[in-house]
């Protein structure tokens, strides 16, 4: 997948069929987007996603604002589902500013060459979102391009967004937000060192600090499958600051079952599938390694109530 970030002058090298939006999350509605496109792209036309490098919620009113998947997690997911551009465009005062009818011309038409592009019926752009779908529309039809309007995908009666979806990851309701995601919930990062408790109680775990921007269910212990250079394995992951020894940010702390291997410095993508229980402290390391094992047991009867046979990974 071609990648294009941290620049306004690029310059596609075909025609392309596009969707443009937030794409937070990837999900189940943003993939009848990407449908689209797709079936565009068959006869020849590149197919493009064009978003920001960077919310622009978290730009223009909440620096706190937390991200389902951050920007390397959503080039990954993207390229997943065959996409093959992706366009994060810098959210800087030229573009935040710029006039609906002039990213139309400048960028859509000369830039990127479109041919075709798909958006939801709420999409807006432009300088104080003066763009609308049907004004996309109204100048394909002078540029000779052309515009489908696509409907949300529903949940029963609610539409399924970033926002639902990331209601109910903050509510740890993690299985309902991986049928709305249409994936599980991951997150991924470096292996770093820890302070190595684990070996000394026979439970050896790897750790990932995520990054400040992105969104985490509640602390607590969860059923995992974690990937590493292709190869998975069941585990459980503890999100939370692990009380027992006192950590000072929150983590991701996950032991691998059956798994006993150097992993520091490789990259790690955590999926989380079932809630097992919240985080508390323990009185003792003993304590502890005793309710490992509980979790352990409880988290290898999930993936077999639910996915039968524990050598089909869920991904």
């Amino acid at each position: 997948m071609k990648y294009i970030t941290s620049s306004l002058d690029f310059v596609l090298n075909r025609r392309s069929a596009i969707t443009l939006g937030k794409f937070d999350g990837l999900h189940r509605g943003h993939r009848k987007l990407l449908n689209c496109i797709k079936n565009f792209g068959e006869d020849g036309f590149e197919t493009v996603i064009f978003t920001f490098d960077v919310s622009p919620v978290m730009r223009l009113s909440d620096p706190s604002f937390k991200i389902i998947l951050t920007n390397e997690e959503r080039r990954h997911v993207a390229e997943r589902e065959g996409v093959e551009c992706l366009i994060e465009c810098p959210f800087v005062p030229e573009i935040m500013h710029m006039d609906a009818r002039d990213f139309v011309r400048e960028i859509l038409v000369n830039q990127m060459k479109a041919a075709y592009i798909a958006v939801g019926p709420d999409f807006h752009f432009g300088y104080k979102r003066q763009g609308t779908p049907e004004l996309l529309a109204e100048m394909g039809r002078k540029y000779g391009y052309s515009v489908d309007i696509i409907e949300k995908e529903m949940d029963g009666e609610k539409e399924i967004s970033s926002t639902y979806i990331r209601e109910e990851i903050l509510a740890g309701h993690i299985e309902k937000a991986n049928e709305l995601l249409g994936y599980p919930f991951f997150i991924e990062g470096e292996i770093l060192h820890g302070n190595h408790l684990g070996h000394t109680i026979g439970v050896p775990t790897i750790n990932q600090r995520p990054c400040a921007q992105k969104l985490l269910p509640p602390f607590g212990v969860y059923a995992s499958v974690t990937e590493i250079e292709g190869i998975h394995y069941f585990g459980i992951s503890n999100i939370g600051m692990k009380p027992t020894v006192g950590d000072r940010f929150p983590g991701v702390e996950t032991y691998l079952f059956d798994c006993d291997e150097q992993l520091y410095g490789k990259q790690a993508c955590v999926r989380l599938h079932h809630f097992l229980r919240p985080e508390f402290k323990f009185s003792s390391l003993t304590e502890l390694q005793h309710q490992i094992r509980r979790d352990e047991a409880q988290c290898l009867q999930f993936f077999r109530d639910t996915y039968g046979q524990t050598s089909e990974f869920p991904l």
